[in-house]
């Protein structure tokens, strides 16, 4: 995986999101992801969004994912 594929799985799973992925080995990457569709949720259950986005390839392809998200003001 590249840090732009899953940038692109989290944009088509969350459209509208602000999404920066960093990470050069293939395996361990941070994620900074801002989302109007987070507002009122807790940061767990805006991580869960994330990993839904990211479906099958989160444990597998991607083996570590570092995330920081937010609410889009």
């Amino acid at each position: 995986m590249t840090k732009e594929e899953i940038r692109d799985l989290i944009l088509a799973g969350l459209p509208g999101a602000q999404v920066q992925v960093h990470g050069d080995d293939g395996q361990h990457f941070e994620a900074e992801v801002i989302c109007a569709d987070f507002a009122g949720k807790l940061p767990l259950a805006q991580h869960r969004m994330v990993y839904a986005a990211l479906g099958e390839k989160m444990g597998r392809e991607i083996h570590a994912l570092q995330l920081k998200t937010r609410a889009a003001p």
